[in-house]
């Protein structure tokens, strides 16, 4: 057939022409495999090579991957075959195929103190920009409402209202769930080890401090950076791949105050809520177990949890809150703002969303609980 393809060796002078002819196409994928392959065994040859596909009559994606392969098999060096005689309707596919990257090449350079410290620094910046980023987002946010303050009628009430419903009322069962058995496995335990002194009771002023002041706001607040923070930065960085962030900006609109202080708001008001609840279905959950397993009966339950926590317990855990939900919030703004156009970029950022939130929140545990206890509460 004349549509067959070819590839002849054809010497010019001192250089030899690998000529292509006929149809470059997968349909003969099996013959071109064999030629390609055979003419790469040229490897290496002290004869200057050129492939001329002013001949070929049809190519597509497989024929010139196969000429790109070709090219870059015969490449020794800094001397690379030249194509020649590509027609203007093929040269941009070649240049695509082109810019196909080639296996990357593994560094096995060794391992130098310099290289090293190289890495640290790199760490040690990316950390500083981690760090630079929120407290611009937090400026930023701060900004926007100081503009609400000053012109409430420009506040996205609805918006607020319909995130508030995500986060708070959607979250109520999963969080009401998962603090209620949280509660049962503390007070299991508890009593478990607590039987070996004959102090079963003391279990009750185990549950109802760690549950009102840390577990109870600190294991919400991680389900929540899981839930809603990773939905925060799959929102926004959806917008950003679509570009209808600058589309907003475009049409004279604040991105911070119409998609980043709302969400906010919205984290801010709810976490308290749902920490309250969590706490609450922790401590009941606790007396549940305290009383089936433990043989505690539920007036003693109520009259130790009463002598065990102060009012002081309740507001070290509810002054939390906020806060964390502040840092969840800029955080996940900030990495959803931070896609690019990929939906790779967009997966990384949601991941690092959710760890740098639980890691912020549990930093952020630990600064109140020395602030708490240097001012004797």
């Amino acid at each position: 057939m004349n549509g067959d393809p070819k590839l002849e060796r054809i010497a010019k002078g001192n250089a030899l022409a690998l000529c292509a002819t006929g149809t470059w196409t997968a349909s003969f994928a099996p013959v071109l495999e064999r030629m390609v392959a055979d003419a790469e065994k040229l490897a290496g040859s002290p004869q200057s090579i050129f492939i001329d596909v002013s001949e070929v009559a049809k190519l597509d994606t497989f024929g010139a991957w196969l000429i790109e392969r070709l090219r870059r098999s015969l490449t020794s060096g800094a001397v690379e075959p030249q194509i020649a005689g590509l027609s203007a309707n093929y040269s941009s596919l070649v240049d695509e195929v082109r810019r196909v990257r080639a296996t990357p090449v593994i560094d096995r350079s060794p391992i130098t103190i310099t290289g090293m410290l190289e890495q640290i620094g790199r760490t040690v910046a990316g950390v500083g920009g981690t760090i630079a980023g929120l407290v611009d987002m937090l400026g930023a946010v701060l900004a926007a409402w100081f503009r609400i303050l000053i012109h409430p009628r420009s506040f996205r009430l609805t918006s607020t209202v319909h995130h508030m419903e995500q986060v708070c009322w959607r979250a109520v069962p999963i969080i009401v769930l998962i603090t209620f058995l949280i509660g049962c496995i503390i007070a299991q335990q508890g009593i478990f080890h607590f039987r070996r002194f004959g102090a079963d009771i003391f279990v009750v002023d185990m549950l109802g401090v760690l549950v009102l002041r840390e577990i109870g706001v600190l294991l919400v607040a991680i389900m929540v950076a899981g839930r809603s923070g990773s939905a925060y930065t799959a929102e926004l960085g959806s917008m950003k791949m679509r570009e209808e962030i600058d589309a907003l900006r475009t049409m004279g609109f604040d991105p911070i105050e119409v998609l980043v202080l709302p969400r906010m708001m919205a984290l801010v008001l709810a976490l308290p809520i749902l920490a309250f609840l969590g706490a609450m279905a922790a401590l009941y959950g606790g007396g549940l177990v305290a009383w089936l397993y433990g043989g505690v009966q539920p007036e003693a339950f109520l009259l130790r949890l009463r002598d065990a926590i102060s009012i002081d317990h309740f507001i070290v855990g509810i002054v939390k809150a906020p806060v964390m939900a502040a840092v969840i919030g800029i955080v996940a703004c900030v990495e959803g703002l931070a896609v690019q156009g990929s939906a790779e970029s967009l997966g990384q950022h949601t991941t690092a969303s959710v760890v740098k939130g639980i890691f912020f929140v549990i930093v952020m545990d630990g600064v109140f609980a020395i602030f708490f206890a240097a001012v004797g509460m």
